[in-house]
């Protein structure tokens, strides 16, 4: 079963467009915005199972040139 999440992602000055069109184009993302306020970029993401997820935050986002800080929240439907 598939796990979905949302990426909260700090970005450098004037870097916000450029890693919400990196991380977008991503397999795992399905949306990654701009948005205004304590983080710039917003993205949902889906994988397999949390720790491919966690690698694709870890690994993958957290990498690209320009983000400063990544939090995952998980989507929790009860």
């Amino acid at each position: 079963m598939a796990v979905t999440a949302y990426i909260l992602i700090q970005a450098a000055v004037g870097a916000a467009a450029d890693v919400a069109c990196e991380t977008g184009a991503l397999p795992q993302v399905i949306t990654a915005e701009v948005a205004m306020g304590p983080y710039d970029v917003i993205a949902r993401a889906s994988a397999t199972d949390m720790d491919v997820l966690g690698g694709v935050v870890v690994n993958t986002i957290g990498k690209i040139e320009g983000v400063e800080r990544t939090l995952l929240c998980p989507i929790v439907n009860l």
